[in-house]
């Protein structure tokens, strides 16, 4: 049985302002082009991709340049969000994403916090099976 997640009150700020960021490089308004990427991640990002197949920070950032040449039109939504401080200043966001109301995958990134900036340190999509 899934855990019922749930965000302490002192960390709602925190939530908000990393929902704005999920799902990661779908947001247009934080950049479209590698340079905006890179910025966006640690230089020791990695993920985990749906697939089960892990991806280093440089063959991410190589698949965003060509994604966006032609950005895709995906349609989400995102249910479940919670976020939970791990270290100070770093932070793991969870969410179940659906995406054109077909493929459900549970995300999950991990945040660090530099002044006013964000970047992402790693992030895991798994498949909901039978989705």
């Amino acid at each position: 049985m899934a855990p019922k997640l749930k965000t302490d009150s002192k960390y709602l700020d925190v939530m908000e302002e990393l929902k704005k960021r999920e799902p990661i490089f779908h947001h247009p308004e934080y950049g479209t082009k590698r340079e905006d990427f890179e910025r966006m991640t640690e230089e020791t990002f990695w993920e985990v991709g749906a697939s089960g197949q892990c991806y280093s920070r440089n063959f991410v950032l190589d698949t965003l340049d060509k994604r966006f040449k032609n950005p895709p039109m995906d349609e989400w939504e995102i249910k479940d969000f919670s976020c939970l401080e791990i270290a100070e200043n770093n932070y793991l966001v969870t969410y179940t994403l659906i995406q054109d109301k077909k493929r459900i995958t549970r995300r999950s990134t991990i945040w660090k916090k530099y002044d006013n900036d964000w970047k992402i340190v790693y992030h895991q999509g798994t498949i909901v099976e039978g989705s």
